[in-house]
């Protein structure tokens, strides 16, 4: 006869075994701002991204097992393809994918011989109308905007969903970078006050700074015509980070 374990105390285990993957690799942070959302992180791979675009104006972050977030990543991309051609690209949103993603990582952690070692962020943001388009990078415009929409989705591993609002960090020891961000966060920042922020709480939260070729830095801009999503490298992130 097989041991008997209580359902509680191996749902115990499997969450415990999740988390200690989880903690293993690096924590990832996610600042709303102005026109929209970004995500910043440390990776020294310049090739394996933990941040990628999912469509239009849907962004996908995560933490973890690479193999494991890698072909979620893959799976959303394509879901999100069918059904944006079976339908309209409209109806394809970040709630929709979210629920998706939560039922997948609820059923993995209940079923499958082992839970997946992975915390997802999905984001979505809307359109910005043309009353005011000027440059937001540093500072709010002056003139009115209409609402970004942005929608930010934290996913656990065993499936569990939730709305975040302003920012958020996913991955291993995250209280003192959320305390850290948290004082460094401001209503209305530009995008690259949102950046130097979340880096400033890396630096302060890891007693170190981090070196600026290890960072990832990408998120989504609503005021981008069509393809929301972008990407910081080399020059471009090292004047974001000067100011």
């Amino acid at each position: 006869m097989p041991f008997y374990v209580a359902p509680e105390q191996q749902m115990k285990d499997r969450a415990e075994y999740a988390r200690k993957g989880i903690a293993r690799g690096r924590a990832l942070l996610a600042a709303e701002y102005a026109d929209g959302v970004v995500f910043v992180g440390e990776n020294p791979s310049r090739s394996l991204y933990k941040t990628s675009e999912i469509y239009d104006r849907i962004g996908f972050a995560a933490v973890g097992k690479y193999n494991e977030f890698e072909s979620m990543r893959v799976a959303g991309i394509r879901l999100a393809d069918v059904k944006g051609y079976q339908y309209a690209r409209e109806d394809v949103t970040a709630k929709s994918l979210a629920n998706a993603y939560s039922q997948a990582l609820g059923a993995i952690f209940m079923g499958d011989a082992k839970p997946y070692e992975v915390e997802l962020l999905i984001a979505e943001v809307g359109d910005r109308g043309p009353v005011d388009r000027q440059d937001r990078a540093d500072g709010p415009a002056t003139g009115a905007a209409s609402d970004t929409g942005i929608e930010l989705y934290h996913i656990l591993y065993d499936g569990s969903l939730v709305d975040e609002h302003r920012f958020v960090v996913i991955g291993g020891d995250t209280e003192p970078l959320q305390r850290a961000l948290e004082q460094r966060w401001e209503p209305q920042m530009g995008r690259d006050a949102a950046i130097r922020a979340c880096v400033g709480a890396l630096d302060e939260a890891g007693g170190r700074q981090v070196p600026h070729d290890d960072l990832e830095v990408s998120g989504l801009d609503a005021a981008r015509p069509r393809r929301r999503f972008f990407r910081l490298r080399d020059r471009m992130l090292g004047d974001a980070l000067d100011g």
